[in-house]
């Protein structure tokens, strides 16, 4: 309903619009009016030999106040100028406004958020965690949540700059302001793993190769240390507590967290650079 009621009065903004800036709507206008006027009196003249004088009177008064709407445009067109404005003022001032919000939403506090954090970690340099033992990875609680993840690839070196002083400084805040220990559970996947993943369903990721933010370095999923264990599951009230803090700290500095997604994956970040990923 908004939407036909938005529509309907840009419609008749314009035809208005048109009616009293350009001398050619008006003389349109007043035809038509005129037009209009006769054939009502016509009509009504018609009824009136049928029923009555009455009638026919009603005609004329009719269309000569269709002629005198029409003289009123003509020679009033100032003051239906300064209507047609104060009709349009709320519109005009509601689509300002509107623009204001889109340049301040969503897609430009991002890349100025970027660019801040940029700025601010190229002065420090954060050095990755030394890698965890494998077998951190092939316990019976980590393979019912992500199995096969002891083949993943968990190289710093092969995720991209940028991105990896973000995921760190997003690991610093997580532990000391939080008191949540985090790691990396999957940074870099091949574009055969990913693949392979794509293969065990929807379940698993709706991305194919080079799909997937991961091909490029630029994403990674993680989750918590507790008692020298990975604790995955958002079953687990404290990790899911720490998954939505981990979120706020990523989309702090630019990161986009995947807990947002239809297909909610709270562990996942990526960094989104325009002009990698394939379409």
């Amino acid at each position: 309903m908004v939407f036909v009621a938005v529509v309907l009065y840009f419609l008749l903004a314009c035809a208005l619009s048109w009616m009293v800036l350009f001398p050619a709507g008006r003389a349109y206008v007043s035809r038509r009016l005129e037009l209009v006027g006769s054939r009502f009196q016509r009509r009504v003249q018609n009824i009136a030999r049928r029923g009555g004088e009455q009638a026919g009177a009603l005609g004329s008064e009719s269309a000569m106040a269709m002629r005198q709407g029409g003289n009123f445009l003509r020679e009033h067109k100032w003051t239906a100028l300064a209507a047609l404005f104060i009709m349009l003022l709320p519109a005009v001032v509601a689509w300002m406004a509107s623009s204001r919000t889109m340049v301040g939403g969503f897609d430009a506090p991002v890349r100025e958020a970027n660019q801040q954090v940029s700025e601010l970690l190229q002065g420090e340099q954060l050095v990755p965690p030394a890698p965890l033992p494998p077998m951190l990875f092939m316990t019976p609680e980590v393979e019912i949540v992500r199995p096969g993840l002891v083949s993943a690839s968990r190289d710093w070196a092969l995720l991209d700059k940028d991105y990896s002083q973000r995921l760190l400084q997003a690991f610093r805040i997580m532990k000391e302001r939080h008191g949540y220990d985090m790691a990396i559970l999957e940074g870099y996947r091949s574009p055969e793993r990913q693949d392979a993943l794509a293969a065990q369903g929807s379940n698993v990721t709706n991305a194919k190769a080079f799909q997937s933010w991961h091909q490029y370095g630029l994403a990674a999923d993680c989750a918590f240390l507790r008692d020298g264990k990975l604790v995955i599951s958002e079953r687990d009230p404290w990790a899911m507590r720490g998954y939505q803090l981990f979120g706020e700290v990523a989309e702090s500095l630019g990161l986009t967290w995947g807990g947002r997604w239809k297909m909610m994956d709270f562990g996942h970040t990526e960094l989104r650079v325009d002009g990698v990923r394939r379409k």
